[in-house]
């Protein structure tokens, strides 16, 4: 795929982030999570890819865009063909309380790379690159810890690891404790705090727990990208989602399957971009500056080359008409 791929998912990503910013600490999640929608579908259409969406905003019954199947890009007979992942606001729950680590994203890869994970739970483990091989699903949470930290060099008790904040993990949790173990826990949006793992500056050594899965395939693509290390497993909860994984096609076997990373995002012709909506560990959130202008921190990552760009941009919002159009559809200008 062409490298100049990249600073165009960054203008769809920007996009959402920039129209669902207006909404934060507004209490409408369902309002910001459908501009950032609309506005990274409306985005789409300039960029000269034939993509399919293989993990969206649900199936077509269930989401008017950026549905499980639908077609975005130029799409004309020589665009590139590609399977995408987004989650235009990853942190609804956040950004209705003005909370940190709300991000746009997005995961592209050639046809047939990505997994098409089902709309059901998902059991994570993410490392950054140090850590590489350390990690094993089928181990408990304290042997997993102590794999880590012998592969960082680093003893329990100087370790982080990130995990959300549900009593479903209290198992993680416990042992950590046992160890010493610093716990940073995290509310809603997984995929912001897996990231982080990946860079020194965050102080997040490993992030545990179980999260939703078409978010664990988005987090798998950037995680490849940065050369750090994932296992999965579809984990449904309940008999509904496990009657979901039926419906599609997956089988018992396929659900008790211990996924890598190379499961996940297959080879190298992946690309990663993320937009901070709010502050977070990772990613600066959008600043409005006045004078009709805002600015905006992405990160864009290519799995060939590992490059890792961080891109701050100054948007005249008044000069972009997807921005015009839906700022004054949801009464935001």
């Amino acid at each position: 795929m062409d490298r100049n791929l990249a600073l165009e998912l960054v203008r769809v990503t920007e996009a959402a982030a920039l129209v669902s910013s207006k909404f934060m600490g507004r209490g409408d999640k369902n309002g910001a999570d459908g501009a950032a929608v609309e506005a990274m579908r409306r985005a789409f259409e300039s960029i000269d890819i034939s993509g399919e969406v293989v993990i969206g905003e649900g199936e077509l019954d269930e989401a008017p865009m950026l549905y499980i199947g639908e077609k975005v890009g130029i799409c004309s007979s020589d665009s590139m063909e590609v399977d995408i992942a987004v989650d235009p606001l990853d942190g609804t729950t956040l950004i209705a309380k003005g909370l940190p680590n709300v991000i746009s994203v997005i995961a592209i890869g050639s046809k047939g790379s990505l997994l098409n994970a089902p709309d059901t739970y998902m059991k994570k483990i993410v490392v950054g690159p140090k850590a590489k091989g350390a990690i094993d699903l089928n181990k408990t949470a304290e042997e997993n810890i102590i794999a880590v930290s012998k592969a960082l060099g680093k003893k329990t008790t100087q370790m982080t690891i990130a995990v959300q904040d549900r009593e479903r993990h209290d198992y993680i949790v416990e042992a950590a404790r046992k160890l010493g173990t610093r716990i940073q826990m995290f509310g809603d949006g997984d995929v912001a705090t897996a990231i982080a793992t990946c860079f020194d500056e965050t102080g997040i050594d490993m992030m545990m727990g179980i999260g939703g899965g078409p978010e664990g395939v988005i987090t798998a693509t950037a995680i490849k990208c940065m050369g750090g290390d994932m296992q999965a497993q579809i984990y449904p909860l309940s008999e509904q989602e496990l009657n979901r994984c039926y419906e599609l096609g997956f089988t018992d076997e396929q659900l008790e399957k211990i996924l890598d990373i190379d499961d996940l995002a297959k080879g190298d012709n992946l690309f990663f971009a993320a937009t901070g909506i709010t502050e977070g560990d990772l990613l600066s959130g959008v600043k409005h500056i006045g004078g009709n202008r805002a600015k905006t921190q992405s990160v864009v990552m290519r799995a060939k080359t590992g490059t890792i760009r961080f891109v701050d941009a100054v948007h005249s919002l008044d000069k972009n008409d997807i921005l015009v159009e839906l700022m004054k559809k949801y009464n935001m200008e």
